[in-house]
Parts: structure tokens; sequence; C-alpha cells
């Protein structure tokens, strides 16, 4: 698949997306029938926070919220930290980090899309939070020094990329020593038919561009990342992952029972060690 071509799908759904929020509707990042722009319904995105987490947000940033998981409720930051959440979208987890690490820390976005980014600032502007910063950027090029941050989060994003190898070298190089990497995202179990892999609206609307958990492991360990581990938080059924083929054109009924139980919804957990060795060969950076 052409990396430049799903890039710029990538910017457009979710820049629609964005415009949809605005506008007052609702979002969704999977799927592209009517009802899956309904709030709530869609069977990734909906129910990941609780009400006090919703509470602390503006109702746009919930709308907008795009994620499998709640990454930053499981990363355990602590106050102090500075925070680096890659596809921040419409801000949501960058906000909830922010009030997490408190004044003394900071919080920063990440996110291509215009759209998103003009929509993630004016959710901070109403939240008031003043230790948030939202960056233009790509996953693959982190716009920011080496050894900067003390946690990365991130929210059903990398599965999108082209080039996880890269995402995940970025996300090692801007981590200080001894940082920790964690993400929820989704992650495939055993083998997925291949028109879903070939078909550009799953991999823009979050699933055909998962890893397996092997996978993952062994992108993490080659970025040079220690101490991985994979848990899976949900499992998608056949009626979850019925509504997100039919989506795409596809023959649900005979797809989704092959797909029943291998689309999950995991939280990743790495730490860079704090005396990092660096690839000096290309052995070690191999996918």
């Amino acid at each position: 698949m052409d990396a430049e071509n799903l890039k710029e799908a990538v910017k457009e759904k979710y820049g629609e997306a964005a415009k949809r929020v605005s506008s007052g509707a609702g979002s969704s990042c999977c799927g592209t029938s009517p009802a899956s722009a309904i709030e709530g319904c869609d069977p990734i995105t909906s129910n990941l926070y609780g009400e006090g987490e919703a509470a602390a947000v503006p109702e746009a940033a919930l709308k907008a919220s795009l994620g499998c998981g709640n990454p930053t409720l499981l990363a355990k930051l602590q106050p102090g930290e500075i925070v680096l959440d890659l596809g921040s979208g419409g801000g949501i987890d960058v906000l909830l980090s922010a009030r997490r690490v408190g004044p003394t820390g900071k919080a920063f976005g990440l996110d291509m899309t215009d759209e998103m980014l003009a929509l993630a600032e004016e959710n901070k502007r109403k939240s008031g939070l003043v230790n948030a910063e939202f960056l233009k950027g790509e996953i693959e090029n982190i716009p920011l020094p080496e050894n900067a941050v003390d946690v990365i989060v991130s929210n059903c994003v990398i599965n999108l990329s082209a080039d996880k190898d890269r995402v995940l070298r970025e996300a090692f190089r801007v981590l200080k020593p001894g940082g920790r990497l964690a993400v929820s995202d989704v992650v495939v179990r055993g083998e997925v038919p291949p028109e879903i892999r070939r078909s550009m609206e799953l991999w823009v609307g979050c699933v055909a561009g998962a890893l397996t958990d092997e996978e993952y492991r062994r992108k993490l360990g080659a970025a040079g990342f220690e101490s991985i581990e994979i848990e899976t938080t949900r499992v998608y059924s056949v009626s979850d992952a019925g509504q997100f083929l039919q989506a795409a054109g596809l023959d649900a009924d005979a797809v989704a029972r092959e797909v029943e139980g291998k689309f999950t919804s995991a939280f990743v957990r790495a730490h860079k060690p704090l005396k990092a060795v660096a690839c000096c060969d290309s052995s070690c950076c191999s996918s």
C-alpha cells in the first residue's frame, strides 16, 4: 500500500470527522455508514471514558475521541511528567494528561490534520489548561528533540501508519532514558483475510493496518524497547466486525465469521532502557 496515498486518505477521513464534531455531530474513526457517525454506536470508539473523565473535558473533545482505549488512565501518569500523545486528534487524551501531570508537568499533542488541530486548540481554550500544547507533524517524524518526554501515549493511531518501524524508532528517540511507552492500539490475533488487508477504507478506519501481537513485540524490540507487555482490553465480536466490514462494501456475513475474536484492543507497554544502546547497523532496526 502506497504510504503517501494512505497518509492523504487518513488526513481526509479525520479532517471530515473533525468537521462533523465542529458542526455539532458525533464522529467515528471506523466505518463510513451514516450510522457510524452517530455518537456511541461505533463498536471500537464507544464507551472508553468514565463519567469523571468525560466531565473533565469539553464535550467536543469527547465527541472527537476516535480511539480504541484509554491510555492516559492506564499509563499511570505522575505529577510533573512530560507526556506526548501521538495522533492527538481533538485533544481528549492531551487534556486528560495535562490534568493528571498538573501545573509542573506538560502534555504535548501531535497531529497532522489541520481540522483536528483547530478543534484541539478550541478544546484547550475551553478547558482553561495552560500546560497543554498541540504540534503539527507526523508520528513518523516527531518534531521534538531527543530525550524530551517521560511518557508517550497514543490511542488507536500507530496502526494507521504505513511505517510503524519508523514510528517506534521516533518514539524511542524522544523518550528520556527510563521513559515509557503506554499506548492503546488495535492488535490482531492470528491470520486475517487478505481482502481486509487490502481495503484502504478499513485501514483508515482502524483495522487493516493492525499488527499481530508478535509483530508488535518484534518491532518494539528492534526499536530498542524493553519490558514489553501487550494486554488485551477488548475482543471484538462478529457483530462488531460486521458493522465496519459492511461499511467497506465487503460481504459482512462471510468475512465476519473468519475474523471472529481476531481483532482486539490492547494496551501496549514498553520502556526505554536507562542506558539505551544506539542502533549501529541495519540488523538492529529490522522489522
